[in-house]
């Protein structure tokens, strides 16, 4: 078997997530590491086993290696995913793809002339069980859909100590619950349910005014074990929380909640999507499992098991009923997809992983709730 070379750039929380990923695929080979100065990129690699490190400029003169994982802060997707298409790599940029939506374009743009693989990671589409409600909501099983209700909630950012590039807009961009986990939300929205958000009414929030900043760096996820006088006091000017009110292509409404002051919920994305034949409700807290509510019979709740499902959501499980799968496993099943398209060379004319369009889309959505929670009105996407 050929093994495809890979590099990732970035080792923050979302890098190392990849790597392990891409270790259970048979055919990749994680070649190669790239951080922001040779020291760092050999000490990470040396870490995480990765026999190579580069900075990024000598990382794209790398002739072996076929495709680049972006795993950098946000400001960093563009420049560095358009440079390595440029050098001929296949691209997997985690989101959003850019922060601003012209930059997003000429991405799209450059992937469809180069012909090269190119995707987002928008790995919450891969849970088995978000899969099967798409099928069935194809097949007829949901029938019209009425309403659609959304949260991701998280609480990670909930002390006014709890500090982040993410709370800083040159890095991240000018939203961040919204961008940061919002974007998943409202993708899987659109993914499952086959609509188009056309409308949106914003509402944002910020609880923390100011933070406090601490003067050593802290990796996301971490303890935060420091004293008062490691911190700085800086003015925050992104939304901590945030309330959408969202019309589709269908005539009919919904409404997402996004948070990262939400103590207590620690990575938690619901959807309830109500139908005119069934209501479905999936808890990324509960991955395994959804539950499916009727008027004129009883409620079910279905299990991930393969003998279960539809053949369609059957490819993304790897164990028998029983065996429970999560989070890690979004992504391997994501890169599986990717890299078999990769295998052949070439973007397949309908890739069914999320690529550098869906990124563009997700953007788009996010700069016009900004705009709304900006303008107080609704906007149209």
């Amino acid at each position: 078997m050929k093994k495809i070379k890979v590099a990732v750039v970035g080792t923050g929380f979302i890098g190392p997530a990849h790597i392990e990923a891409l270790r259970r695929l048979p055919n990749v080979e994680v070649a190669a590491l790239c951080e922001a100065n040779i020291d760092l990129a050999t000490e990470k690699a040396a870490s995480l086993g990765i026999e190579r490190a580069y900075i990024f400029e000598d990382l794209l003169k790398q002739e072996d290696i076929e495709c680049i994982h972006i795993c950098t802060p946000n400001f960093l997707h563009y420049s560095q995913s358009k440079a390595a298409l440029l050098a001929g790599k296949h691209v997997v940029c985690e989101k959003p793809l850019a922060t601003k939506i012209e930059e997003a374009e000429e991405l799209v743009k450059i992937a469809a002339e180069t012909g090269l693989v190119n995707a987002v990671h928008f790995n919450l589409r891969y849970y088995p069980l978000v899969r099967q409600m798409k099928t069935m909501r194809e097949k007829g099983d949901l029938g019209e859909i009425y309403s659609i209700l959304g949260s991701y909630l998280q609480d990670w950012l909930f002390y006014q100590t709890d500090y982040n590039w993410r709370l800083e807009p040159d890095k991240s961009g000018d939203s961040r619950a919204i961008a940061d986990i919002g974007s998943h939300l409202l993708d899987v929205t659109e993914y499952i349910t086959g609509l188009k958000i056309t409308e949106v009414m914003a509402d944002f929030s910020t609880v923390h005014k100011t933070r406090l900043k601490p003067l050593k760096a802290i990796e996301t996820y971490s303890g935060k074990m420091l004293q008062a006088s490691d911190y700085q006091e800086v003015p925050i000017n992104t939304e901590d929380h945030a309330n959408v009110l969202l019309r589709f292509d269908n005539g009919n409404k919904g409404s997402v909640t996004v948070s990262q002051v939400s103590a207590g919920r620690k990575n938690r994305l619901n959807l309830e999507i109500s139908g005119s034949k069934a209501n479905f409700e999936w808890c990324s807290e509960k991955p395994n499992e959804m539950w499916i509510g009727k008027r004129d019979g009883a409620n079910q709740v279905l299990l991930k098991d393969p003998s279960l499902f539809y053949r369609e959501a059957q490819s993304l499980i790897s164990f028998p009923g029983g065996h429970n799968e999560g989070f890690p496993d979004t992504s391997k099943q994501l890169f599986k997809e990717v890299y078999a398209a990769i295998a052949e060379g070439k973007q397949p004319e309908n890739p069914t992983f999320p690529t550098f369009a869906d990124g563009l889309r997700e953007l788009i959505i996010c700069e016009r709730i900004i705009e709304s929670h900006r303008k107080q009105a609704w906007v149209t996407v």
